[in-house]
């Protein structure tokens, strides 16, 4: 088994290629629309480089009356935080090329969290990029639905997980959706 700086670097390759000679976009499954109510909260994010987009995502939970909410870095210390946002409104350039909302804007208690992935595994255990912000997210806001989101290259029979890793409850890819349908 290859070690998680390894399978990362790898993992970003791969996903880099696919992203590079696919117009494959992500769509919204049925199972994910199905958990969408007004007045639930939705944290999507800005893919950087080839990470999957969750537009259609966010689009499909706005739809479906969510409030929605981006993540807030302001380094890799600090826990991010997720602060409401609208389709379509500016955003303002953060760390490690990320775009989020103005600081200024509300913080908010996210129930759907959609989080980007560098890989996962079928048991539903994800590799982020490795500064922890989404395990320490998925610590804070324990409630929360946890979906990652991912190209199918992504995929691999197992990721080394530690302690403090917090598996998923879904994936979606281009492919559709893997879950456990008891959370």
């Amino acid at each position: 088994m290859l070690d998680k700086p390894a399978l990362r670097a790898r993992l970003r390759a791969d996903r880099d290629g696919f992203a590079a000679q696919s117009s494959t976009a992500i769509l919204a499954p049925g199972a994910f629309v199905a958990r969408l109510r007004p007045g639930k909260t939705v944290a999507t994010y800005c893919p950087v480089g080839s990470e999957a987009d969750p537009t259609q995502l966010a689009a499909a939970a706005a739809a479906a009356g969510c409030a929605l909410a981006l993540p807030f870095v302001v380094d890799r210390a600090a826990p991010i935080r997720f602060l409401a946002w609208q389709l379509g409104e500016p955003l303002v350039a953060g760390p490690f090329n990320l775009r989020q909302p103005d600081p200024a804007s509300p913080e908010v208690a996210p129930d759907i969290i959609l989080t980007p992935l560098v890989g996962f595994d079928r048991r539903l255990n994800r590799l982020g990029q490795g500064a922890g912000h989404y395990d320490r997210a998925f610590a804070r806001y324990e409630e929360a639905w946890r979906v990652g989101i991912a190209w199918s290259v992504q995929e691999v029979p197992a990721i080394p997980a530690d302690i403090w890793d917090v598996p998923l409850h879904a994936i979606i890819t281009e492919e559709g959706m893997l879950w456990h349908a008891e959370k």
